[in-house]
């Protein structure tokens, strides 16, 4: 083993041994959930309907064409945090319009009760809450489809963070305030978004991304389904 070998190892273990050591003295006692795409999976056909209800509303709503819509939603999830935030800096929109006709959606058609997820939130130690850019109505019909909607604390929706959404900085410290805590530290958030993780770690909580697309070094830990996150949470 040559010298560069070995000085890249003792990097490694060092930092395995930093991380292990984080999580092993970490004392855990809240977990904000993310909810579309989160606690089901990405691939899931509602996050596809979701988006397509998105650019109709972007066509009748707004007379945009089919051709104009997919650049602007991008620009606007890229520069503007939100779709939503994007339109309203652009146009006209309503917030509870825009909110009400993009979840207007059969969700019978895509979610089913998940009893699987439901013992996975229930044997989680820690105060459980939703934490997302959707609505009040929305997070509950998922909730209700999925058949865990008695798994939580609290919800924290749209309106209760407004002006602020995910990923700003204020968001997540609306979320503390609402939920009784005080240090970051104490929380852990999961999500599937890098951006919205990014924020969340900057601001001191432990974050879980929800990805099958590899490792994210934003996150602290990286899962590819919720259903595996109590065997990779920290233990109390």
């Amino acid at each position: 083993m040559n010298y560069s070998t070995t000085q890249a190892m003792t990097f490694i273990l060092h930092t395995y041994n930093l991380i292990s050591s984080k999580i092993r003295f970490m004392k855990l006692s809240t977990i904000f959930f993310d909810l579309d795409s989160s606690l089901y999976p990405a691939n899931n056909a509602l996050r596809s309907a979701i988006d397509g209800r998105i650019d109709l509303f972007m066509q009748k709503r707004l007379g945009l064409s089919q051709d104009q819509i997919p650049q602007l939603r991008e620009s606007f999830a890229f520069n503007c945090d939100t779709i939503l935030k994007g339109l309203q800096a652009n146009f006209e929109v309503n917030q509870w319009d825009y909110l009400r006709f993009i979840y207007d959606l059969p969700l019978s058609d895509y979610l089913f009760p998940d009893p699987c997820l439901r013992d996975t939130l229930l044997n989680i130690p820690y105060r459980r809450w939703i934490l997302s850019n959707a609505d009040v109505d929305h997070i509950k019909r998922v909730l209700a489809a999925l058949g865990i909607n008695d798994c939580f604390e609290g919800i924290i929706d749209y309106w209760s963070l407004f002006p602020y959404c995910k990923p700003q900085k204020e968001a997540y410290q609306r979320a503390l305030d609402i939920s009784g805590m005080r240090d970051p530290r104490e929380c852990v958030f999961l999500d599937n978004s890098p951006k919205n993780i990014l924020t969340a770690k900057e601001g001191g909580f432990f974050t879980v991304l929800v990805s099958a697309n590899g490792f994210k070094p934003t996150a602290d830990l990286m899962i590819k389904d919720v259903h595996n996150l109590m065997q990779s949470l920290p233990s109390l």
